[in-house]
């Protein structure tokens, strides 16, 4: 297992391939800005055979001499690498078929056009001062002997990376760790999982090929990508370091700040439980939970909120325990007896069913002003 995981952020190339998403160029550099300030090591800045607007675009990111790496993305075609050296980045991937379906259904071709096609255009790209990664399109689909040969024309033809595609997301994590150890085996090339998340599955078969002995990875920022997305770069960033101690070089404080910055751009509403980025992750109501993180944030944190640059927050519901009123009471600067304390519990259970939602600090000053109110007797109340 690598200790240091490179992670290339493919959010301005696969990301905007999301149903509806369409970056302006001031956003895409804007979003390559931060992702490089944040510490991400890559970035698929996008596709030059689109045209000119994007190869705009990918000249703007290059201009801005960030630290993360621009790589363009384009096919096995010669016509692709011209497009890429136009746009000026140094590296490009170029996807080419190796699954036996996507072969004959895209190209009516056979496994001999994907070898050919290798050992005549990673050449020429060298030629032209780009380094390459070869990207196995549909690459969880392929023969797994027919895979290490094209492993072998991509070594042979001068690439320096093979790109591990999973296209349709139909790995699972054990299926991923055999695979990549298997091509570890035969290979000196720079080893690249991508991952799409159609069964729920795109982190854990990262991580997966990270301990089979995958060396990058390809991530969006928030899982941004077609169909059901990709890997995302919040949840693998955190969970190589948390689960394994694998250096990424990302300030994981700055994740939340862009994973709101790529909404906003995309047009997504971030998920309130969403894993690592969600308002919500570090809330808890839960009395039997809130008990013990009063007294040892451990109890119910595997993650320090602040290491993500937030904090863990204590909301009053239906499920909150006496623990969370005493010290909603105590934050709030309000004193009750615990007789109080017990009847309190009780309206906050019951205004929390009715509202459907958290009940506030005031909201919380005025239901036991309500209580107080209720057990003066009627023919004094019209004293106070």
């Amino acid at each position: 297992m690598t200790a240091r995981l490179t992670l290339n952020d493919t959010t301005l190339r696969d990301g905007e391939q999301a149903p509806g998403v369409a970056f302006t160029i001031g956003e895409k550099v804007a979003i390559a800005r931060v992702l490089s300030e944040a510490g991400v090591a890559e970035l698929e800045a996008g596709t030059p055979a689109m045209g000119e607007i994007e190869v705009e675009a990918i000249r703007c990111i290059v201009a801005e001499r960030l630290s993360a790496r621009a790589i363009a993305w384009g096919r096995m075609r010669v016509s692709d690498v011209d497009a890429a050296a136009q746009s000026g980045v140094g590296m490009v991937n170029l996807s080419v078929p190796v699954s036996d379906v996507q072969l004959r259904t895209k190209l009516g071709a056979g496994r001999n056009w994907t070898l050919d096609a290798i050992a005549r255009v990673v050449p020429y790209a060298r030629d032209r001062g780009l380094e390459v990664a070869v990207g196995g399109e549909d690459s969880s689909r392929a023969d797994a002997e027919f895979l290490c040969r094209v492993l072998e024309a991509a070594e042979k033809a001068g690439a320096r990376r093979f790109r591990f595609a999973d296209t349709l997301g139909v790995l699972d994590p054990f299926t991923t760790h055999a695979a990549i150890e298997r091509l570890r085996k035969v290979t000196s090339l720079e080893l690249e999982i991508h991952a799409h998340d159609d069964l729920g599955l795109a982190t854990a078969n990262t991580l997966a090929a990270v301990r089979a002995g995958a060396t990058h990875a390809s991530v969006t920022v928030i899982g941004l990508g077609e169909r059901a997305g990709n890997a995302p770069l919040e949840e693998v960033a955190v969970a190589a370091g948390a689960l394994y101690g694998i250096e990424t070089g990302v300030r994981t404080a700055c994740l939340p700040d862009i994973a709101g910055i790529v909404a906003r751009a995309a047009g997504r509403r971030i998920p309130e439980a969403k894993a690592i980025v969600g308002e919500a992750v570090f809330t808890h109501e839960s009395g039997i939970h809130v008990n013990g993180l009063l007294k040892d944030k451990r109890c119910y944190e595997a993650l320090d909120p602040a290491a993500l640059g937030r904090e863990h927050r204590i909301v009053l519901g239906k499920h909150s325990g006496r623990s969370a009123i005493e010290n909603a009471l105590v934050v709030s600067g309000l004193a009750a007896a615990p007789d109080e304390i017990a009847a309190l519990l009780g309206s906050v259970k019951r205004e929390a069913e009715r509202t459907k939602r958290p009940v506030s600090e005031r909201r919380l000053s005025e239901l036991l002003d309500e209580l107080r109110t209720d057990r003066i007797p009627t023919g004094a109340r019209g004293l106070l």
